[in-house]
């Protein structure tokens, strides 16, 4: 088996289906397999996902136990020599599995690549190249400074926003939602941290890959589309709040031995007001419609 491809699914029937023809129209002559782990579902997601897709394999899954976990559950059983995590709410074209599996074939060092995501009105999903969340990095882009100078390295470490992104280079991390990793860093650098719930899961993820030795690559030789939800409406508190807390983690994990106390303190400091800053411009927004939607943590969505 060449690709393992795991689908976590929440309450998205039909974002899951679209995803799952998407991945079965795929023109290639490498062997895939798809494990689809569903984080207990309240939806038709189940019945539906397995009348039209036998050749699925599902893990049911009695409560929900958030991005990581689930993504754990499917290596746990995968056989491909490479796993591609793939968000439910994705749309991949027909040349995306061999464009991305040759690639990985071609470049033995490298442990981690990811293609370019674009969103459904065609603007690049910045997460999709990115560096580590340093303090500076952090601090640039949570407070606007990345914003406002673009084309300046020093301001944009995080989403890498002055390199083109139709040109391949290597990057410090992807994003969870199209991330395709060789087994053999796997096996080496473990699954994810369950310790996140949801968000910065991947960063953590592709810090270990480095860490490890790894290459990370960004090849925007296919594109998928990702139907992310709009950020024009009011978000459940349980979201804003993982995100921060995703923050939390990953700095106490990887860079609290590395600052003093002062930096530390800043960044806790930072990252509290941020939380604050959100919440309350979050409660500005319009209420989202009664509607359940994905997230990358697999989180009910609900107004």
């Amino acid at each position: 088996m060449d690709l393992s491809i795991l689908i976590v699914n929440y309450n998205t029937c039909q974002l899951t289906v679209d995803c799952l023809r998407s991945v079965f129209a795929s023109e290639t002559e490498y062997t895939y397999e798809v494990i689809l782990i569903d984080n207990n579902s309240k939806d038709e997601s189940v019945q539906t996902i397995r009348e039209l897709f036998p050749q699925v394999k599902l893990i049911e899954n009695t409560e929900n136990t958030g991005f990581a976990k689930a993504n754990n559950q499917g290596m746990e059983v995968s056989q491909g020599r490479y796993t591609l995590l793939l968000n439910s709410d994705s749309i991949i074209q027909q040349n995306t599995i061999e464009t991305m599996v040759a690639f990985m074939d071609y470049n033995p060092i490298i442990g981690a690549s990811g293609c370019k995501i674009v969103l459904p009105d065609g603007s690049l999903d910045k997460a999709c190249k990115r560096g580590f969340p340093t303090p500076s990095a952090s601090f640039y882009y949570a407070f606007g400074l990345s914003k406002l100078f673009p084309n300046k390295p020093e301001f944009n470490q995080y989403q890498l926003g002055y390199l083109d992104p139709d040109i391949e280079y290597p990057v410090d991390c992807l994003v969870g939602a199209f991330m395709l990793v060789r087994r053999e860093t796997i096996e080496q650098v473990g699954g994810l941290d369950e310790t996140f719930f949801m968000y910065g899961e991947d960063i953590d993820w592709c810090y270990r890959i480095k860490q490890a030795g790894w290459g990370i690559h960004y090849y925007p030789r296919t594109t998928i589309i990702h139907y992310k939800g709009g950020s024009a409406r009011r978000r459940p508190f349980k979201i804003i709040y993982e995100f921060h807390r995703a923050m939390i983690l990953f700095h106490r994990k990887h860079y609290r031995q590395k600052y003093n106390i002062f930096v530390n303190g800043a960044v806790y400091a930072g990252v509290g007001l941020k939380l604050l800053l959100s919440l309350l411009t979050n409660r500005l927004k319009p209420i989202r419609p009664a509607t359940i939607t994905q997230t990358s943590g697999g989180v009910e969505v609900k107004s």
